[in-house]
């Protein structure tokens, strides 16, 4: 057995175990939703749904490939939550939910909150794939194991950590993955980048364009800090931990540091992707560019940045599948379903429903492994999310918005997006301009839409026509 496999087995089981020792903290349903956080824990359990997979190997990727630009992608995210921490956070946690269908339930009404449930936990699912194929990728790559193995070990190890505590596994296992991703990232930057002679000497050894903070394209940043600023303020997995702080001036407090944690990030894996640029110039798969890097390390090292790249990973899918749970039986369950429901029986259909969703994340990664469709779902995903956002700030800022026009936007936008993706799929561009993409268009519809239909079905008292 390795070294580099050792430390990360050895990681694992103690993720495991810290999960597992918070089940003495989620003995309710309350509990386990969350419930009485403090700043830190909202910081790590917000986190796990912005520092993923594709902030480190994706960005590295990018950085492979254009340098300091690809590092927009976690900056997006940081301004993001910016906006989230200054505009909303004190709004959503004063509205004692722990939803995001539940905030637009109270400024939409009920019908809304159920389809946008249905819509927000297929974007968790979305996401939840991609990282357990990333997880699966990891465990080829660099653990020489089976790809489906490794989604099934991982899989597995996510699931039972998550059941045992909820919200408290989440946020206590991320304060270490926070901790082990910086903790890693630094060290190999300082191994790799220092081998090579400074940054200094890396940069004058790529052509100019690794340093222009817009060489992968003013489109693709633009697409990326709107898709972040309307994804965050509706991302249930990284507003959960907000809705769960311990009152309001926590929960617009970690927002803030939540962005000052997430945002330098990318800058730190982009400057890795471009070291490995230098040392492998020739790779056949730029997405091996960290892998490879961390590799050509000395073992031990090797080992624990690895084990940085496997934490990044692990602090999403927790969170993804927690969030997806919650929104079935917060917003479906208990709400429509079986509203007098004892604590016990909210508690047992969590449980049940965020295995599902687990199980569901890695039977479609094990179905969809080297599928390109992936990153076009998650695309499709995250504009559906943004587009939420868009219908609900018109419920909140405009008091004509109707149930049915939010319902009938939220179709006609998914409807869209659909097209988009599938168009690009088979003509291999979008359609009116190459850089009008899915992100664009979810967002027109669903503001469109929300108008039109709002005044075609509107409210009869004019307000939220159900609470």
């Amino acid at each position: 057995m390795s070294i580099q496999l050792l430390i990360i087995i050895i990681y694992f089981a103690l993720t495991i175990a810290i999960g597992l020792y918070a089940r003495k903290r989620s003995g309710t349903s309350v509990a386990f939703h969350g419930a009485g956080l403090g700043v830190l824990m909202c910081v790590a359990a917000g986190t796990g749904e912005w520092l993923g997979g594709t902030s480190t190997t994706g960005v590295s990727e990018y950085g492979y490939l254009y340098g300091l630009s690809g590092a927009w992608y976690t900056i997006s995210n940081g301004i993001g939550i910016i906006i989230l921490a200054i505009f909303f956070a004190k709004l959503y946690r004063s509205l004692e939910t722990v939803t995001v269908p539940g905030i637009i339930e109270s400024f939409i009404g009920v019908d809304a909150r159920v389809v946008s449930s249905i819509i927000l936990t297929f974007v968790m699912i979305a996401v939840g794939v991609s990282q357990m194929i990333a997880a699966g990728t990891l465990g080829v790559s660099v653990l020489g194991l089976s790809y489906d193995l490794s989604v099934v070990i991982f899989g597995i190890g996510f699931i039972i950590y998550t059941l045992a505590g909820g919200m408290n596994a989440v946020a206590s296992t991320n304060v270490l993955h926070l901790i082990t991703m910086y903790g890693g990232i630094l060290l190999a930057i300082a191994l790799t980048v220092g081998d090579i002679g400074g940054l200094g000497a890396m940069f004058a050894s790529l052509p100019a364009r690794y340093t222009d903070w817009f060489s992968i394209g003013p489109s693709k940043v633009s697409s990326w800090i709107i898709a972040s600023i309307l994804g965050a303020c509706t991302a249930q997995a990284g507003i959960q931990p907000i809705l769960a702080a311990r009152d309001v001036n926590v929960a617009r407090k970690a927002a803030f540091i939540t962005a000052l944690a997430v945002a330098p990030f990318g800058v730190l894996t982009a400057i890795l992707g471009m070291a490995a640029k230098i040392k492998f110039p020739a790779l056949a798969n730029a997405k091996l560019a960290l892998p490879t890097l961390m590799m050509s390390l000395q073992p031990v090292a090797g080992g624990i940045v690895l084990a940085s790249i496997a934490a990044a990973v692990l602090s999403t899918v927790s969170p993804i599948i927690l969030a997806s749970g919650t929104m079935i039986t917060k917003d479906i369950y208990q709400r429509v379903l079986k509203p007098n429901a004892t604590d016990a029986e909210v508690l047992r259909m969590s449980r049940v429903t965020t295995a599902l969703a687990g199980l569901l994340c890695i039977i479609l990664a094990l179905v969809m492994y080297g599928s390109a469709r992936v990153l076009d779902i998650v695309y499709f995903a995250y504009s559906l999310r943004g587009s939420l956002f868009v219908v609900l700030l018109f419920g909140i800022y405009w008091k004509k918005t109707s149930s049915r026009g939010a319902i009938w936007a939220m179709a006609c936008t998914g409807a869209v997006g659909i097209f988009w993706v599938a168009y690009k799929a088979i003509v291999g561009q979008f359609p009116i301009h190459p850089d009008f993409s899915e992100t664009y268009a979810a967002v027109l519809v669903a503001a469109a839409c929300t108008f039109v239909f709002s005044h075609i079905f509107p409210n009869k008292t004019g307000g939220a026509e159900q609470k």
